[in-house]
């Protein structure tokens, strides 16, 4: 019968660890397998992950381009088109409604629809934004077109 203290593991599957530093007669005495000087013989070493030898690293060696504002708002955008072909059920449509839907990715992310495709419907919109085409073919189909 198998009992826990009779447990070993399989056969050479576990070596004894080197130990490093304890004399000349042990094979990994003096400099324990680091060598004789330098960065990564010493103590506490940390090298950075991108550290290619000395030799410039590739980034700093590729150029800086362009700019790219933190201020920059990143509208979520959903086309009229779109929105004809979906049951709303009398409510209004919302970011909410909208990820329901899944035509957008994140309800706290702002919305914009822009006036791509034909619309019917007559809806009450409450999102961030509208394109003009789009503000017009929501109104022209008797809906509402309101900024949150």
């Amino acid at each position: 019968m198998l009992k826990l203290n009779s447990l070993k593991p399989a056969a050479g599957s576990h070596r004894n660890s080197k130990r490093l530093g304890r004399g000349t007669a042990s094979g990994q005495g003096k400099t324990a397998g680091y060598g004789s000087g330098g960065a990564k013989s010493r103590s506490g070493r940390q090298e950075k992950f991108y550290f290619e030898g000395g030799q410039t690293p590739l980034t700093r060696g590729v150029p800086k381009v362009g700019f790219h504002s933190p201020f920059k708002k990143e509208y979520q955008i959903v086309n009229v088109g779109s929105l004809e072909e979906i049951d709303v059920g009398g409510r209004d449509v919302t970011a909410e409604v909208l990820r329901e839907f899944g035509l957008i990715h994140d309800a706290g992310e702002p919305v914009k629809i822009l006036g791509t495709g034909e619309f019917t419907k007559p809806l009450t919109f409450k999102v961030n934004a509208y394109s003009k085409t789009a503000k017009e073919k929501i109104e022209k189909a008797k809906g509402k077109a309101e900024v949150v």
